[in-house]
């Protein structure tokens, strides 16, 4: 039987393959015969065994709130997991953030600063609050905030007057940010750092955990981490005043009266039973995890690191990335195809991958906020494709490079 060859289209609603690109596409048989691949997540939720048993114990316990023994048992283990003493978990690691910024004092007109090159719930919060926000370019050794330029901004600052309320450094990708070197630039000019460490749950820098050294630190639970309890989030500090002082906000500010009593007001942040219940389970399956996205990013290096133009994102010599994301750069001119063009050519057959975050200083959002350098963070925007970094078959994540492979110029 005679076939006909056509690209492959992506499922109803999904973006078609350029025109162009048609003649280096995988292709498929055409009709009914022939069903679309499995579609490839970019970093979907992984079960670790032992979840559903777990939701059946907490649902006879009734013990359903953020109350109980059981959010309690999460708190405790995450302490262990995580290194820090206190823990706090929340409703979201954006809660999180929002804790942190109102135990460090975070009022209207503050400056808070954070590195361009981040998710917008790192800063979200803060500029809710009314704070104004200045973001700082990262350093192209590890992405993630470059402390000599924050260390002459501090400098800067406060000749002028106006230190910054806290700093907040961000774990990217599953990798540390230079705690030590941040923290040594913040303590001169007595500035309180806010970790962002909501991607890099495993990560290790200088050799202790993500976060560690700050005087707070933030962690997500969402779908797409590495360890997921469907949602939530956790704050956590050395300091048990400050998580005591959280801990008061998450719980509506509510005081220890027989009656309600509210000296001042706080939010409905608590975590609950039956999240804590499967990140309990989840938190197991930690190391194995860690372990399992870095086979896979080694995996993807193997694989394209040959070709003309293609880099992936470096972990420097102080710090043990978790490779929550793998990450690759795109040189269009040596490689023969930009960032776009490989993301739908990915997209075209049902393989998610998402560019690198767009620099806060250029989203409509934040128009006018104060920027200090940005040209390494613009750069691996316009270059940074995140590619599927979740639980693959080989076969999977073969389809992958086989896509990138067939787009590089000859």
């Amino acid at each position: 039987m005679a076939l006909r060859l056509t690209p492959t289209s992506g499922a109803p609603g999904e973006a078609s393959p350029s025109a162009a690109l048609g003649n280096i596409l995988p292709f498929r048989r055409s009709g009914a015969e022939a069903d679309p691949p499995r579609r490839i997540h970019l970093s979907p939720p992984q079960l670790a065994g032992g979840e559903m048993q777990a939701l059946e114990e907490t649902l006879r316990s009734r013990w359903l709130a953020p109350a109980g023994p059981i959010p309690r048992a999460f708190e405790a283990a995450f302490a262990e997991a995580s290194g820090f003493g206190e823990v706090l978990a929340t409703s979201s690691g954006t809660a999180a953030l929002h804790l942190g910024y109102r135990i460090l004092g975070v009022t209207p007109g503050d400056e808070v600063w954070a590195p361009s090159l981040t998710f917008v719930a790192t800063v979200s919060p803060a500029a809710q609050m009314g704070a104004r926000i200045t973001f700082l370019d990262v350093e192209p050794g590890s992405w993630t905030l470059d402390p000599d330029l924050l260390r002459d901004a501090l400098a800067q600052a406060a000749r002028e007057g106006r230190l910054p309320r806290v700093v907040v450094p961000v774990d990217l990708y599953g990798q540390c940010a230079d705690l030590d070197a941040i923290v040594s630039a913040c303590d001169r000019w007595g500035v309180p750092v806010l970790s962002d460490s909501a991607e890099s749950l495993g990560a290790q820098g200088r050799g202790r955990a993500a976060g560690k050294g700050a005087r707070l630190a933030c962690f997500s639970f969402n779908g797409n981490k590495i360890i997921t309890a469907g949602g939530g989030g956790a704050l956590v500090s050395d300091d048990p005043r400050l998580i005591t002082s959280a801990r008061h906000f998450s719980m509506q500010a509510k005081e220890s009266s027989p009656h309600y009593q509210h000296e001042t007001l706080g939010y409905s942040y608590g975590f609950s039973s039956v999240l804590a219940a499967v990140g309990l389970v989840q938190l197991r399956a930690l190391e194995s995890r860690v372990a399992a996205r870095r086979a896979v990013f080694a995996r993807y290096v193997a694989g394209l690191a040959d070709l003309p133009g293609i880099s992936f994102m470096p972990e420097p010599a102080w710090g043990r990335s978790s490779r929550w994301l793998s990450v690759m750069l795109i040189d269009a001119d040596r490689f023969g195809a930009d960032r776009e063009v490989v993301r739908g050519a990915l997209e075209a057959v049902r393989i998610e991958s998402r560019p690198v975050w767009k620099p806060l200083h250029l989203q409509p959002a934040f128009r006018g906020s104060r920027m200090i350098g940005g040209n390494v963070s613009i750069g691996l925007f316009e270059r940074g494709l995140c590619l599927p970094s979740g639980a693959m078959e080989p076969g999977e994540q073969a389809r992958v490079i086989e896509v990138i492979r067939r787009l590089a110029r000859a």
